[in-house]
């Protein structure tokens, strides 16, 4: 089932970019594009490593974990680590992309999603709104 909203549409268009570029591991893009809970946040990168995020906008959330490789070699690929959601906390190394994304999604926030358009903070007041 897909939810139609301006954050998955937001989210879509980032994986499109992300798809196309060499920021990150095709394969670890892959593996986290081809799982639909990450599918619905809002991708982003940093020095080979793949984020996420569960709004649109600036600061970005920190609560879903974040994959990358734990050597820079010169296919950045596995074996991976996983640390999240705060950097200083590591979560393991995984030998391939799929499993490293089957961390990450084993550690979501439970009933989040899809990506809500604006920042963190707007979207704590939207969720506490709503009696979560």
């Amino acid at each position: 089932m897909t939810t139609n909203t301006p954050g998955t549409a937001v989210a879509e268009a980032a994986w499109r970019e992300l798809l196309a570029s060499d920021r990150v591991s095709a394969d670890l893009v892959a593996a986290a594009y081809a799982e639909p809970r990450l599918r619905r946040l809002l991708p982003r990168t940093g020095t080979w490593e793949l984020h996420f995020s569960r709004c649109t906008e600036q600061r970005w959330t920190g609560d879903v974990p974040c994959v990358g490789p734990t050597a820079a070699g010169p296919d950045h690929t596995g074996p991976y680590y996983v640390e999240g959601p705060s950097r200083s906390r590591r979560i393991g190394v995984a030998g391939t992309a799929r499993e490293a994304v089957a961390r990450v999604v084993e550690r979501l926030p439970p009933g989040r999603g899809p990506a809500f358009v604006g920042t963190p903070g707007e979207l704590a007041a939207y969720e506490g709104g709503k009696g979560t």
